[in-house]
């Protein structure tokens, strides 16, 4: 596949080359691995994978930009929404954050809940990438007061001891390595990696069980079977996960914003190569295969299974709404209107800010904003004029 991208310099392809050799490695140790590991390993290999070294992932000078690195109203917004439920939660409650990226949300966030008298107790975020953990404990320590930045703890796993709080998660489920499949002669495939003509390739081999099953409860779900040569992404393992990172939250909100859809618009038939796009410095495309371990691989996310599995973990599904109107409907406009207090360069900062964070063409209709509950009554406020968990 020929894709016109910029040219890694020496180091970046020496990088590269030593990731392919790992995964070299485990392909003649097994006869070749799930599409699912080989993402895993280009992301998350400790040291060489994409999240766990050292290149810049976010912002103009990486390869994508996310909505709290435009600036605070994303963060500030999410917090203010999120405010009333820790207040009703108590001293007690935490905030969990599942990969802090590069720190500026619970940055930002944490300015907005002292302002508002509800900080948490503890501001936990859950960065397996040590590189990135090292530069938002460098931007925690030099951007918030010395009482703030003291409630700020890094984990390696999600709690495990019972807990209350707040649980927030911003392009995260995108991000977990997924599962490729493939219909042939009406039996589902899965993709492994593998080496061909010494180069990493793909193939299709006769999905085991798991997979298959979740094949299946799509089809069902959707009262059609999938066409000969329909390939798609899905995540048998997501309720596995969901219970993993929510289980201990005895009572609280936990709160998922990612790019998706509702899986009658996921799975539609003219969708048949899947959603996986790759990012490498600002340019998206989708050869996964491309130089492992310089480039973000993803999938949009299939909101109604996330509905599924949160609600299997035993927690209440309170909304589901494109992020701009969620956004609009949670206290944006007055974040806005107090900009027009601030010199001209900066109103106009703020206003382009939240035209990228709203617009149907940039971020408002692409990505999706998800809620669960247990046990608390002070649900985000906005859903109640944009949910749409009936499309779900």
């Amino acid at each position: 596949m020929k894709i016109d991208l910029p040219v890694p310099d020496a180091d970046e392809r020496a990088h590269s080359d030593a990731l392919v050799a790992l995964i070299r490695e485990e392909i003649a140790a097994s006869g070749g691995i799930p599409f699912s590991r080989y993402m895993e390993l280009c992301l998350y290999a400790p040291g060489l994978g994409y999240y766990s070294a050292g290149k810049t992932k976010f912002g103009a000078a990486g390869d994508f930009v996310t909505a709290p690195e435009l600036g605070d109203l994303f963060a500030r917004t999410v917090a203010g929404t999120l405010a009333p439920a820790l207040c009703e939660l108590g001293s007690e409650a935490d905030v969990v954050e599942l990969g802090g990226g590069s720190g500026r949300f619970a940055v930002a966030a944490l300015g907005e809940l002292a302002d508002r008298g509800v900080l948490p107790r503890r501001y936990r975020i859950l960065e397996p990438g040590a590189d990135l953990r090292d530069r938002q404990r460098a931007l925690v320590a030099s951007a918030l007061p010395e009482d703030l930045a003291a409630r700020v703890e890094w984990i390696d796993r999600p709690p495990e001891r019972a807990w209350r709080g707040v649980m927030f998660a911003n392009e995260v489920l995108d991000a977990l390595p997924t599962t490729r499949f493939a219909m042939h002669a009406g039996r589902v495939h899965e993709e492994y990696v593998t080496v061909r003509d010494d180069a990493l390739a793909s193939e299709d081999r006769p999905a085991d069980a798991l997979v298959s099953a979740a094949v299946r409860h799509v089809e069902r779900y959707l009262d059609t079977a999938f066409t000969n040569g329909y390939r798609s992404e899905i995540l048998p393992q997501l309720p596995y996960w969901m219970q993993a990172v929510l289980g201990t939250l005895e009572r609280g909100l936990a709160l998922f914003v990612d790019y998706g859809y509702p899986r009658s618009e996921f799975y539609l038939p003219e969708r048949n190569a899947g959603t996986l796009v790759c990012h490498y410095r600002h340019r998206a495309h989708a050869d996964a295969l491309y130089r492992p371990g310089l480039q973000d691989i993803t999938a949009f996310v299939d909101f109604t299974a996330v509905a599924e599995a949160g609600t299997g973990a035993g927690f209440e599904l309170v909304g589901y709404a494109p992020q701009g109107q969620f956004l609009l409907a949670s206290g944006l406009p007055a974040l806005i209107e107090a900009a027009a207090l601030l010199g001209e360069p900066e109103r106009m900062r703020v206003v382009g800010e939240a035209k990228r964070l709203t617009l149907p063409g940039e971020m408002g209709e692409r990505f999706q904003v998800i809620a669960f509950a247990r046990g608390v009554r002070d649900v985000p406020a906005g859903f109640a004029d944009c949910d749409l968990s009936r499309r779900l």
